[in-house]
């Protein structure tokens, strides 16, 4: 039996329920509300000591890390597979995750916080904020993830690096565009695991209102490679259905506000 525990705004989650469709398995699912702080119950963190989304059990046990995850699937069911047979384009393949682990998804925690999380947590009232604030695992997403988060929350845009953070997701959707200059998807002629972690990414920006980020010319390859992505049968159950309503509105209001800001910050005209 596979369990998954995850959340809709969680892009690691997103990449697995993501692959979890692709490979057609079956699963059942724990919704645990990350903007309310229900990462940091006593049985979950028992399940996951950093504090974070998802987690995979499989027949009672414990994987963690949504990269470790997809290759868990891909190796105990090998049926449908997302991942290519090719030594050296599983090494491409790598080379894209490891950057996603590395730099990219911490750049996505910050980004996502400075623009939309911080207004949706402060709902939270003030006590139950810094309840959530002070709960964060001192290691979690990043060494620095517990004071980072709450400069983010606090500050915005405004709070020391983050507009770093937004360069540095820019680069890698250039990146992005480099490779999709000479091919539909990221590694080899079809579409796979490299395809299936960065798309929650590039979608968060545009659930964010930040589609401007590779529309209007800027990085066609990448706009055509999401608009493959997002035509896929499986990318609105996994990476859309499962976001409530009202957090949706947060992330597209949110944005559109910032957006502004963040094309000043990447010199967008």
């Amino acid at each position: 039996m596979l369990e998954l525990y995850h959340h809709g705004s969680s892009v690691c989650a997103a990449k697995v329920r993501f692959a979890l469709a692709e490979k057609k398995l079956v699963w059942h699912g724990h919704y645990i509300d990350i903007l309310k702080g229900e990462q940091f119950q006593e049985f979950y963190l028992k399940i996951n000591p950093k504090a974070v989304v998802p987690s995979l059990l499989h027949d009672g046990r414990v994987i963690n890390e949504s990269t470790v995850i997809c290759e868990y699937l891909e190796e105990t069911f090998p049926d449908n597979p997302i991942f290519p047979r090719d030594p050296y384009e599983r090494h491409a393949v790598r080379l894209w995750t490891k950057a996603v682990d590395e730099e990219l998804h911490p750049a996505c925690g910050a980004v996502t916080f400075a623009i939309s999380h911080r207004h949706t947590v402060m709902k939270l009232g003030k006590e139950k904020l810094e309840e959530f604030l002070s709960s964060t695992p001192a290691q979690s997403v990043t060494s620095d993830w517990k004071t980072q988060k709450r400069e983010w929350v606090e500050k915005g845009l405004d709070s020391p690096g983050a507009s770093a953070k937004l360069k540095l997701y820019d680069r890698y959707l250039k990146k992005m565009e480099e490779t999709l200059g000479a091919s539909k998807w990221l590694v080899g002629d079809a579409f796979g695991i490299a395809d299936i972690s960065l798309a929650p990414y590039v979608n968060r920006l545009a659930m964010m209102s930040m589609s401007g980020l590779w529309e209007n010319g800027r990085l066609p390859g990448v706009a055509g490679w999401f608009g493959r992505i997002s035509a896929r049968q499986n990318f609105r159950s996994a990476l859309i259905d499962f976001i409530p309503q009202g957090l949706a509105d947060d992330l597209a209001t949110n944005g559109a506000k910032s957006w502004p800001d963040v094309a000043r910050i990447l010199e967008i005209a």
